[in-house]
């Protein structure tokens, strides 16, 4: 365990290459500079933080949280809910989808969020994990051939994609969510490697949003096969941190340069987590060329952030 000098933080590593837990912090008030830039710091390094008792027992509380960070967008560019009382919270609710495929947040849009907050509200007797990967150590994990060849690719990231296509639809909500998340369609260019513009570090930018890479001469079943060995370099055991859920904890990760899987071992019983996130830049390549929308305009979803 380690404590940073500025702060009374305590952090402790729960794996090599990503995770760490975060005790001796309330955030469930205004935080102080020197805290919030610890926070920082410490996500920048582990990528995922779990705070496990957080202090955070309100959608308000966890808005706070999550503004020390940045603007705040809205829960969806597409899906909405009755039941939202704040517009910046996503349910992410086991009546309603599962997100049991890799991804990162939102990244058919031009500027995907930067970090997710991710808050336990109904927890299900058993199971419901959540498994976050870290996309730069996957790049270091690549042989220096691999490597040089993603550097230059640039996949297409769409909503219209197999996170939204479930092996089996269970219930009508299912399928109202799953009509609400192609309600509009996106599609936008993103480098495979992302540079991150805190640390610098490359980080493969795919998932199941990204369905095919634009070169030139390579044929769909070419490019799913690119596609498919990059991504199992992301979800490697030793690239993941598998976080069990507990009352009162709160998730924070680095939307830039993870994915995450939740875990559909718990019998569809009651599971519930509120998702707010935090406005993000537009994707920067190895050779500092910006990402671009083909489809769909996601403004009133998101501002864009300038990185100094």
């Amino acid at each position: 365990m380690s404590t940073t000098a500025t702060t009374r933080l305590h952090v402790t590593k729960l794996g090599e290459h990503i995770g760490a837990r975060i005790g001796g912090l309330d955030l469930a008030g205004a935080l102080d500079p020197d805290t919030v830039s610890a926070i920082r710091e410490a996500l920048n390094e582990h990528k995922a933080l779990v705070f496990s008792q957080s202090g955070i027992a309100s959608d308000e509380q966890q808005e706070l949280f999550a503004s020390h960070f940045g603007p705040l967008t809205t829960a969806h560019p597409t899906v909405t809910f009755e039941e939202q009382v704040k517009k910046t919270v996503l349910p992410v609710d086991s009546e309603q989808s599962i997100a049991n495929q890799w991804h990162t947040d939102v990244t058919f849009i031009v500027n995907p969020p930067q970090v997710s907050t991710l808050r336990a509200v109904t927890l299900p007797p058993y199971g419901g994990e959540t498994l976050i990967a870290n996309a730069a150590a996957a790049y270091r994990s690549l042989p220096k051939e691999l490597q040089a060849l993603a550097d230059t690719l640039w996949a297409e990231h769409s909503n219209d994609s197999d996170y939204v296509r479930p092996r089996i639809v269970n219930t009508d909500k299912e399928k109202e969510y799953q009509e609400a998340f192609v309600s509009e369609k996106y599609r936008t260019i993103h480098p495979v490697v992302r540079v991150h513009p805190l640390t610098g570090e490359k980080g493969l930018f795919i998932g199941t949003f990204a369905r095919h890479v634009k070169i030139v001469g390579v044929s769909p079943y070419e490019s799913t096969d690119l596609l498919r060995l990059l991504q199992s370099h992301v979800t490697r055991p030793e690239h993941v941190v598998r976080v069990a859920w507990e009352p009162g904890q709160l998730v924070l990760f680095d939307n830039r340069i993870t994915q995450h899987y939740a875990v559909d071992n718990y019998s569809r019983a009651p599971r519930k987590l509120n998702r707010i996130t935090v406005a993000g830049d537009i994707p920067r390549s190895v050779d500092g060329k910006t990402s671009y929308s083909v489809l769909g305009d996601a403004s009133h979803y998101s501002p864009i952030v300038e990185v100094d």
